[in-house]
């Protein structure tokens, strides 16, 4: 949960019933805490116009608009740097789980301002009179913090709900029109009436507009809540922010193609899910055009540094928690581009490393499969070093084996993943067995298309462990979403 001290900007969403709305931001200002001006929050108050029914609360109206307007509106304000939203609007709140796990900023909600109110201020409070419209009560907003049996929900008889309330709201001369004296108030004060009949205690409104005539009810004598103080009050509260959207894994795509649809269903197999909406929510930017991260490392190809990183902030402006890049070769760039990026890249190499310290002790020797470009590099050699693990790696005729498997007419980038390039691999990987190596990575994406790993091989009468990063690397994205 975001620390309430950080929030220094609050974004409240027009257009969706401009009094009720200004009513809102008013309550905002006079709610704020007291002092300089710097150590308020800055408000941004956006209001277009909005295409609606002339009667939006009517249980067939449509609110497909409204949800894509809102939408982008909060996507607006997360470009201006808005920390949270105030959506006062009682409709919107119906579809607020909906946006939540759309949007990266909180959205306050009204109906967690409600109930915190009413267990602080009135504890003994348990039948409430409801004053809300047809559609706002059919979707049951208010039966979601406020369920039977503990509490106990009065709406209006239909004939009054008919003209007393969506009357007084959406009726020529009601309080949207902006009417606020006279016949609409004489309506709603006759609604609440019915519900202090049907034995109500509190009259909770469910319009932002209600608020507005507040006063006029409240000298009838009638026990109603102003939702839009309380909400303004909740919204600089400690406790006022939602928990965080869901989790976001990005991942750097097309180095290589293959490698990229192999690591998704790395992610998919490892997750712990029973359907669909428990699997971890990915973005994934499949740009093939990175240039070759190895012609780079060890011959006068095109530097990848702005392609990788480009891709990367892409994934960052997508909402993405962290990003995995299933590319060996491409963690050669990582600690150039890392500083600049607000979101972590979870290093498959130190995560491998790590894997191999907790599985197999610091005294095993590590053999290491991998193209020339990642061993020119020395991520691996310097990640190992730093463990204090002993690395070996192919000879020359056994790498340009490894690199043949991969980049040969008839290797893994070309789509090959059996026949000749296996045998090759093979080849390379029982010579390092030979040499002594009790673990080899694979340390090319391609090289787990080629050969089953996470499982031993007997080479020689001896056991060879044989990892695959891009696994190891799932796994702990999996983690990091909690949802392994």
């Amino acid at each position: 949960m975001q620390d309430k001290r950080s929030i220094r900007r609050f974004g409240i969403v027009g257009g969706l019933g401009a009094l009720g709305a200004a009513d809102v931001f008013f309550k905002l200002v006079k709610a704020m805490p007291g002092g300089s001006g710097q150590e308020q929050a800055d408000l941004i108050f956006e209001q277009h116009p909005f295409r609606e029914d002339a009667r939006p609360g009517d249980r067939s109206a449509s609110h497909n608009g409204r949800k894509l307007y809102v939408f982008d509106m909060i996507r607006q304000f997360e470009a201006r740097g808005v920390d949270a939203v105030i959506l006062p609007c009682f409709l919107s709140h119906t579809f607020i789980d909906e946006l939540q796990a759309e949007v990266r900023l909180p959205i306050v909600n009204i109906l967690d301002a409600l109930r915190n109110h009413l267990q602080r201020r009135h504890p003994g409070a348990r039948r409430l009179g409801i004053l809300t419209s047809d559609l706002v009560r059919e979707e049951g907003l208010f039966e979601r913090p406020f369920p039977a049996p503990e509490w106990d929900l009065r709406y209006p008889h239909p004939a009054l709900q008919r003209h007393c309330v969506m009357g007084a709201i959406y009726g020529a001369d009601g309080i949207k029109a902006g009417q606020l004296q006279g016949s609409a108030v004489e309506r709603l004060a006759e609604a609440c009436r019915d519900l202090l009949a049907q034995g109500a205690e509190l009259i909770v409104p469910g319009f932002a507009e209600i608020p507005i005539v507040i006063d006029t009810l409240c000298e009838r004598g009638i026990p109603i809540l102003d939702t839009n103080q309380i909400y303004a009050h909740h919204a600089v509260a400690d406790h006022a922010l939602p928990e965080a959207r869901p989790f976001k894994i990005g991942i750097v795509g097309g180095v290589g193609p293959a490698a990229t649809v192999d690591f998704v269903s790395k992610i998919v197999r490892n997750t712990a899910a029973r359907r669909d909406q428990e699997h971890v929510k990915l973005v994934v930017e499949q740009n093939p055009q990175i240039p070759d991260r190895t012609e780079h490392l060890v011959g006068d190809g095109p530097d990848p540094t702005v392609a990788l990183y480009s891709t990367c902030k892409k994934l960052e402006a997508a909402d993405a928690d962290l990003i995995a890049i299933p590319c060996n070769t491409a963690h050669a760039f990582v600690e150039r581009i890392q500083p600049y990026l607000s979101i972590p890249v979870v290093n498959m190499l130190d995560e491998t490393v790590g894997h191999i310290l907790r599985n197999f002790g610091e005294d095993a020797l590590v053999g290491l499969l991998a193209t020339s470009g990642t061993l020119e590099s020395g991520v691996y050699r310097d990640a190992a070093e730093k463990a204090g693990l002993r690395l070996l790696v192919p000879d020359d005729e056994h790498q340009a084996l490894v690199m043949n498997a991969v980049y040969g007419p008839k290797g893994a980038k070309a789509g090959f993943t059996e026949g000749e390039c296996v045998d090759e691999l093979q080849r390379a990987l029982a010579s390092l067995a030979e040499r002594g190596a009790e673990v080899i990575i694979l340390g090319c994406t391609e090289l787990p298309l080629l050969l089953a790993a996470d499982q031993t091989y007997a080479v020689q009468g001896r056991t060879v462990a044989v990892l695959d990063p891009t696994e190891i690397l799932a796994k702990r994205c999996v983690a990091l979403s909690g949802r392994n």
